[in-house]
């Protein structure tokens, strides 16, 4: 079989590119990657293979030359007639930025990149799956400390934390409308977050938030909140698994569920000794973010409830060279935090019965073992181009 896969150079594409290749039944990966040229992009999906000594294969791995987000982005795909014999796409590339002043990017590559694949879909002869790779946070605002099934979604209905998961819904109805249900796989896995293996992680997306929780130690957000996490490993085996399975159900939830969730404050417990001589980790109210934003500013009134945390207040003026710079992580972590406060877990039930697989480690376990890269993330660049 031949496989066309997008997001191939990304956090959990190159996973899935990784773990595909090394099936015998594929015979050859086709490599969406945005590049200057073919030798470029060969230089890319190597660097994927290399991160952890993967085999490369230059005649099974194929790039081609392309951006999602540009116009008529179906015609390039169209007049390449090399990938024609495609029998299975793997959507896995999105614009994943939470920051609003990306919102117009992100539709544009999230929803009318999809479209666009969609199209080209169609004129395929020989195909019989179309994977998508969503996000089970699809679910919206609405769904509150509980656990979420996959019939849930997608609900036009419902309100959103940020475009991303708007758009990645958008994506889902789209395919659902165009193409039969027999060719259609939506994979949505919940916050992938870190790696369960213990090595230096292909990116660092997501930790960037633990990371700045790590720096504030003071933490606006209810610690306590079920938080459905789950490694990048898990994630890729269990969908590449998937695509490859008897499956009963065209829409699965990769996730943690209720036997594997965890919280924030589990999360910053595990990994506080790797960072002895720093203030406790403490939650306190989501909504005094905006106490932490005048303070950064020399502007919160006198009395303010912040000033009961004076060790904190010390401690960010010593890390910090100007605090006013607080409120740039603060405007970037602000969706974390939401998502965070949620309390959203994702049931798991169709994934296990029809892979035979088991919940991952719960995040506050494997994180801890990721906790010693965290000192590698520049905060701020994070924070600036999310």
């Amino acid at each position: 079989m031949n496989i066309f896969i997008t997001g191939s150079t990304g956090f959990l594409g190159g996973e899935l590119l990784v773990s595909l290749a090394k099936h015998k039944e594929v015979n050859k990966i086709y490599c969406l990657v945005r590049a200057i040229s073919e030798e470029h992009a060969i230089i890319r999906l190597k660097h994927v293979f290399e991160l952890h000594g993967d085999e490369f294969d230059p005649k099974k791995i194929i790039p081609v030359l392309g951006n999602l987000g540009e116009h008529d982005f179906s015609e390039t795909l169209l007049s390449n007639k090399t990938i024609r014999d495609t029998n299975i796409i793997v959507h896995s590339a999105a614009n994943t930025s939470f920051s609003k002043i990306y919102d117009k990017i992100v539709e544009q590559v999230n929803i009318s990149g999809v479209n666009e694949l969609i199209k080209w879909s169609l004129t395929l002869s020989n195909l019989h799956t179309f994977m998508y790779v969503g996000t089970a946070t699809i679910c919206g605002k609405e769904a509150k400390n509980r656990v979420v099934k996959e019939e849930e979604s997608p609900n036009l209905k419902v309100h959103h934390v940020v475009k991303y998961t708007y758009t990645k819904m958008m994506g889902e109805i789209l395919l659902t409308e165009h193409l039969p249900k027999e060719k259609v796989l939506i994979v949505r896995p919940s916050i992938i977050m870190g790696d369960s293996r213990d090595w230096l992680p292909r990116s660092y997306v997501i930790l960037w938030a633990i990371e700045t929780a790590n720096k504030l130690r003071l933490i606006p957000v209810n610690g306590d909140s079920s938080l459905d996490v789950i490694p990048v490993d898990f994630a890729s085996n269990s969908i590449v698994a998937l695509l490859f399975a008897s499956r009963k159900h065209s829409v699965y939830h990769i996730s943690s569920a209720q036997n594997a969730c965890t919280s924030s404050a589990r999360i910053m417990k595990a990994i506080e000794p790797t960072f002895p001589g720093l203030p406790p980790f403490k939650f306190i109210q989501q909504g005094m973010i905006s106490q932490i934003k005048l303070w950064a500013k020399g502007k919160l009134p006198e009395g303010s409830e912040l000033y009961q945390y004076p060790e904190y207040l010390a401690y960010w003026e010593s890390i910090f060279d100007d605090v006013n710079q607080m409120r740039i992580l603060l405007a970037a972590l602000e969706p974390y935090l939401e998502f965070a406060q949620l309390g959203q877990v994702f049931d798991n039930t169709r994934l296990l019965n029809d892979v035979d697989f088991q919940s991952p480690e719960p995040g506050h376990i494997y994180l801890a073992r990721s906790a010693k890269y965290l000192k590698n993330i520049d905060v701020f660049a994070g924070a600036i181009d999310p």
